[in-house]
């Protein structure tokens, strides 16, 4: 998935042959994520793997989601660096807001999630069917757990090793971690709101 990325990405993935959706406008996360998942349920593809394009995620760590979902009756399995604390640990001001969603998570939804903001995600073909015509366009990870709440699908998550990002520049510095907490708190709330009165 190519994001009108400024680097090098669709011709280093053309030169592998690999399967590149080179998107002709910037979609965001939310809505490049989904243009993955959407190539993925309509290629008939039983599981669809999303990997951060920073290096955070070693894709030696795949098969631990794969064997997880594939064994066990999850819907969406999510990679954790926080239930073994080992590997790369985020700073001090990311473990707060990621401990914070947990709470919020909790008492909206009634599910422990330790890593909610992990992008490292395997999920399954039901799945696939929800969120290629529904998907967060900001902040996608801890809201999307609203999404899958909503329509009763099975959340688990393993412990993984994550790294110190290899490239490019996370868009949430050290003094703008709390606005982000406030704005995914509201996303979070109207989110549940919204969700509450379709049901």
């Amino acid at each position: 998935m190519n994001d009108c990325s400024h680097d090098r990405t669709a011709e280093i993935a053309g030169r592998l042959k690999c399967i590149l959706l080179d998107l002709p406008v910037n979609l965001g996360i939310g809505g490049a994520v989904q243009t993955g998942f959407k190539y993925a349920y309509e290629n008939k593809y039983d599981f669809a793997m999303q990997v951060d394009g920073d290096g955070q995620h070693p894709p030696t760590e795949i098969p631990k989601l794969l064997k997880h979902i594939s064994e066990t009756n999850a819907d969406i399995v999510i990679g954790s660096r926080f239930i073994n604390n080992i590997g790369f640990i985020s700073t001090f001001s990311r473990r707060l807001g990621i401990a914070f969603f947990k709470y919020l998570l909790r008492l909206f939804c009634g599910v422990i999630i330790t890593d909610s903001t992990s992008g490292f995600r395997i999920l399954n073909r039901k799945v696939l069917a929800i969120v290629s015509e529904i998907y967060p366009d900001d902040y996608p990870e801890p809201v999307s757990i609203i999404l899958f709440r909503r329509n009763n699908l099975k959340i688990e998550e393993v412990p993984v090793i994550m790294c110190e990002r290899k490239g490019g520049k996370s868009s949430i510095k050290a003094f703008t971690s709390l606005y982000y907490m406030l704005k995914v708190s509201i996303a979070v709330f109207f989110t549940y709101i919204r969700n509450r009165n379709k049901n």
